[in-house]
């Protein structure tokens, strides 16, 4: 086989692993190449590893969080039991879903990925991606906060279609060069909308439901069960005169903190302990009811559960569980009751020491998925000022 149809499958290849191309179209082309190179083997090599029994593919958020991974995890699982894990990147949920939507037949050409929040969770049940996992052969699974597990199991009917596997929150980063701890604890959620800070405040463009949360927060309400509603979408406006920049990106939101752009904000926990190791004076507040999350890998219905079960058994493992969480520092759904902790994770904000999560509440999935088109859609004309 030349060099440029080797150059060519492999720019296919990559194409489909991306998710631009669907299973379908990928054994097509790759059939017609085969063909137009006469050969009986050569580019069936790639679907082979694509496909083959002993292996599966993973899809993640890309950059130090898949590199975390490949690291700790899947080359050494791939080591130990010769089961190629094949990852690839997404560039965001919806989008990822819209994929898994797309492929032929239904799901059919994802295995695992790595999800976040439960109200995904119950979109892929609702839609009939789900599976169900034989809880036998993921022994590890004893060793995962109950809280998690529970929460996943009164979505799929008792079943699981994921295994937890770390957990954070979206609370707010301050600067104490211009905020005094004092000040940040006494005003909580409301800090977000202190007029002392006209100009100087951040939050995050991409999401309605963090912005409605913290204004449900703000106007002494439950953010699963808002019953004010206009008294959101008015504090939403009124915090819009305030806010400096929406940020887009977990970069973004650290740029403009370390460069005291903006003394506050809402923020990913794991963001906040990576700029506090950075040095920079931002500490992370948590106030009662802060929206908490998990992330969790999500098996998709058609993929060989002997294969996704054993992989998932091995991540559980304390050792890479650990490591993959010192590297994200997000804290691992490992128990601490059951599993020691290392200092680099109880220090990680959002981290738990008790292991029972009281206080951290998750979104509803049923409440936020029933009106998310109509919110998210009031909240692009807050945020572009109309």
């Amino acid at each position: 086989m030349g060099k440029k149809m080797e150059e060519k499958l492999d720019r296919l290849f990559e194409s489909h692993m991306e998710g631009k191309i669907s299973r379908r179209d990928f054994v097509k082309y790759l059939g017609i190449a085969g063909a137009a190179a006469g050969l009986a083997g050569g580019p069936f090599g790639l679907a082979r590893k694509a496909f083959g029994a002993q292996s599966i593919t993973f899809h993640s958020w890309g950059g130090s969080t898949s590199e975390a991974l490949r690291k700790h995890a899947f080359d050494p699982f791939t080591k130990e039991t010769g089961i190629n894990v094949i990852d690839a990147a997404f560039t965001g949920m919806d989008t990822f879903l819209t994929q898994v939507k797309a492929s032929y037949p239904p799901g059919g050409e994802f295995n695992l990925a790595h999800l976040s929040a439960v109200y995904d969770y119950a979109r892929y049940k609702n839609l009939g991606f789900n599976s169900v996992l034989d809880e036998s052969k993921i022994p590890n699974l004893e060793n995962v906060l109950p809280k998690m597990l529970d929460t996943l199991r009164a979505i799929t009917g008792g079943d699981l279609s994921a295994v937890p596997y770390d957990y954070g929150q979206t609370g707010i980063a301050y600067n104490t060069k211009y905020i005094s701890k004092e000040k940040a604890e006494k005003l909580g959620a409301s800090l977000l909308w202190d007029k002392d800070l006209k100009g100087k405040l951040g939050s995050w463009g991409g999401d309605f439901r963090t912005n409605m949360w913290y204004a449900a927060l703000h106007t002494r309400q439950s953010p699963n069960n808002i019953t004010r509603l206009d008294d959101v979408w008015n504090a939403l406006k009124e915090q819009r005169e305030m806010v400096k920049k929406y940020w887009a990106s977990g970069s973004e939101l650290m740029s403009l903190l370390a460069n005291e752009e903006i003394y506050a904000t809402v923020a990913w926990s794991g963001r906040v302990a990576n700029i506090q190791a950075e040095g920079h004076p931002i500490a992370y507040l948590a106030p009662p009811n802060t929206y908490s999350w998990m992330e969790y890998m999500y098996v998709l219905k058609g993929t060989d559960m002997a294969v996704a079960q054993k992989l998932l058994n091995f991540m559980l493992e304390p050792e890479p569980a650990i490591a993959v969480a010192e590297a994200q520092k997000y804290p691992p759904s490992l128990d601490p009751r059951k599993i020691d902790m290392p200092e680099s994770i109880t220090k990680v904000p959002a981290y738990d020491p008790t292991g029972t999560l009281d206080g951290y509440l998750f979104a509803d999935p049923e409440y936020w998925n029933s009106h998310q088109l109509e919110w998210t859609e009031k909240w692009d004309r807050i945020k572009a000022g109309a």
